[in-house]
C-alpha cells in the first residue's frame, strides 16, 4: 500500500476545510486517504492529531457562513467549571443569527440566537461567544448551584497585599449589569437567583458549594478569601472562608494539598492562623460527602468553641461513621 503524501505543516497539526486543502495544493485523493478521519462534511483532520476544542471548531467556523461558538463549547474554550457530566461531551455548538438557518452538520448541535457585537469575541481567530454571554446561555443546562460556581470563577479577583493579584473574566458589576440587560432570556429567573449567591473570592467549586452549604445551614456569615490580620495590620495569610464575629476560618483541602511542597505550606498557614488567635476548620473532599453534613457540623463545632450559641444545635448532630473511625462526642 502507498504511504500517503505529507500534508503541508499547518493542515498536518489541526483540523482543516477541504477548501483550505485545495488552496494548499492538496489534491482531492490525498483528501480522501485512509490516515484522515472526516469529522463532517467538507472537514478533515488527521489521525494523529489530538482532540484540541479550539482547533476543532476553527474549519467548522471558517466553512460556516455567520457562524460562532457557543453554549457548552464556549464555555470549554473559556476553561469555565463544569460538571463532570458535561466535559466529556464531544459535540460542538455553533450558533447563527435568526433568520439564517441553524447549523445542521454531525457531531454539531445547532442555535439561531440574536448575538450583537459585544456578544461575541474572536479567540485566535475563531468567534466564540463572550464569557458573559456564555454564563447566561449556560443557565438553561446547569443547576443552580453549578451556575453560582461558574459565577464565582467569572467575578473571582484578589487584590491582596501578598502573593499575586487575580483578575476577575468579568467583575461583578459588570455581570450583572449585562444580565440587567437581557430580562427575556431563558432561564433569567434561575440566573437572578444564582447570582445573589455569586461571591467574589472563591477560587474554585469545592469551596463554592461549601460556601452554600454553610449559608443553608444557617451559621454565621462566612466571607470568602478575607484577609487575616496581626496587631500591626498587616495581612498574613487569606483562608477560604472566614467568619471575622467569631474569628473562625475554614479551609477546602483539595487533592493539591497532598503535595509535600503544598504540605509545608499548609503547616506554615495552620501555625499563623492559630498564632492570630483564629480558629480553623479543615473540609476535605470526604466531609462534603452525604450533603456535607459533617463539613456543616465540623464548622458549627468549631464556632460553638468561640461563642456561637447555636439556637439550632447543628453541632449537636451525630457524625457516627462519617468521621472515619472516631465515634460522636457530641
Amino acid at each position: 500500500m502507498t504511504k500517503p503524501s505529507p500534508l503541508p505543516p499547518h493542515l498536518a497539526t489541526r483540523p482543516f476545510t477541504v477548501e483550505q486543502a485545495r488552496e494548499a495544493g492538496v489534491t482531492r485523493s490525498r483528501t480522501r486517504a485512509s490516515d484522515l478521519w472526516m469529522p463532517s462534511r467538507g472537514i478533515r483532520v488527521h489521525k494523529n492529531v489530538p482532540f484540541d476544542v479550539l482547533d476543532a471548531c476553527r474549519p467548522y467556523t471558517d466553512s460556516t457562513v455567520s457562524a460562532v461558538v457557543s453554549h457548552l463549547t464556549a464555555a470549554k474554550i473559556h476553561g469555565l467549571y463544569l460538571p463532570r457530566r458535561l466535559e466529556d461531551d464531544r459535540f460542538l455548538d455553533l450558533a447563527r443569527p435568526a433568520g439564517m438557518g441553524t447549523p445542521r452538520r454531525r457531531r454539531v448541535r445547532g442555535h439561531r440566537m440574536e448575538l450583537g457585537a459585544a456578544d461575541v469575541l474572536e479567540v485566535a481567530g475563531v468567534p466564540v461567544t463572550t464569557v458573559q454571554r456564555t454564563f447566561l446561555d449556560l443557565a438553561q443546562l446547569l443547576s443552580l448551584d453549578e451556575l453560582v460556581a461558574v459565577g464565582d470563577q467569572i467575578v473571582c479577583e484578589h487584590r491582596r497585599s501578598f502573593g499575586p493579584p487575580k483578575v476577575a473574566m468579568v467583575e461583578l458589576d459588570e455581570l450583572n449589569a449585562y444580565l440587567a440587560g437581557h430580562q427575556s432570556a431563558r432561564s433569567i429567573r434561575r440566573l437572578r437567583e444564582a447570582m445573589g449567591l455569586v461571591r467574589v473570592g472563591s477560587d474554585s467549586p469545592p469551596e463554592t458549594r461549601l460556601r452554600l452549604l454553610i449559608v443553608r445551614a444557617g451559621l454565621p456569615l462566612f466571607v470568602p478569601n478575607c484577609e487575616l490580620l496581626d496587631d500591626e495590620g498587616n495581612a498574613l495569610v487569606a483562608p477560604d472562608l472566614s467568619c471575622e464575629e467569631y474569628r473562625t476560618c475554614v479551609e477546602y483541602d483539595g487533592d493539591h494539598h497532598f503535595t509535600p511542597e503544598q504540605h509545608g505550606k499548609d503547616h506554615d498557614r495552620d501555625f499563623i492562623t492559630a498564632s492570630l488567635g483564629w480558629r480553623q476548620v479543615l473540609v476535605n473532599r470526604e466531609d462534603m460527602r452525604f450533603g456535607g453534613r459533617a463539613a456543616v457540623t465540623k464548622v458549627a463545632r468549631m464556632l460553638v468553641q468561640a461563642g456561637w450559641p447555636d439556637p439550632k444545635n447543628i453541632a449537636g448532630t451525630s457524625l457516627l461513621g462519617l468521621l472515619g473511625t472516631r465515634k460522636d462526642v457530641a
